[in-house]
Formats: C-alpha cells, sequence, structure tokens
C-alpha cells in the first residue's frame, strides 16, 4: 500500500477504518456480511462505506448472484481480480 493511502486511511473514522480492515482479505463482500462480521450498526457501515469510497479506497461491483445486492472490495483487490481474470 502506498504511503498515500495509509494517510487517507489514518483520517478516516474509527468505524471507516475497521470495514477497510475487513475487507483486508481481498475477499468482495455485501453490505450485509460487513455488518454481520463487524458487528457494527447498519447505519454506521453505510456512513464507513461512503467515507471509504470517497477517499478512493474501495470499489462497488455488480453482484452477479443478487442483483439487488452490490458487493464492495478494497481497491487493490479488485485489481489483482481484474488481471487474474484477464490473464485467464
Amino acid at each position: 500500500m502506498e504511503r498515500m493511502d495509509c494517510e487517507r486511511i489514518v483520517c478516516l473514522p474509527p468505524s471507516a477504518r475497521a470495514v477497510f480492515s475487513l475487507l483486508g482479505d481481498g475477499s468482495p463482500r455485501t453490505f450485509k456480511d460487513m455488518t454481520r462480521e463487524a458487528d457494527i450498526a447498519p447505519r454506521t457501515v453505510r456512513y464507513a462505506l461512503k467515507r471509504l469510497k470517497e477517499s478512493d479506497l474501495i470499489v462497488e461491483k455488480f453482484n452477479f448472484r443478487d442483483a439487488r445486492q452490490v458487493i464492495y472490495q478494497r481497491k487493490d483487490a479488485a485489481r489483482i481480480d481484474e488481471e487474474r481474470t484477464a490473464a485467464v
């Protein structure tokens, strides 16, 4: 992770840092997954996701399994997934 990203993360509220670290393993998660795993109120997770998107640290993806839901993933992990898919 670049120094600029680290500086942006430090400036985030604790809830956004918690959600960001939850996404640290690189696997995409739905909003519902994150509220369950982080044990944070849905309203707080929604605010955290908003702040992470504004800081350009995460990406939203279309959920092909359930079109009603969005999948969230860390930007660095999403780039790796795209490169892996392009190689196949």
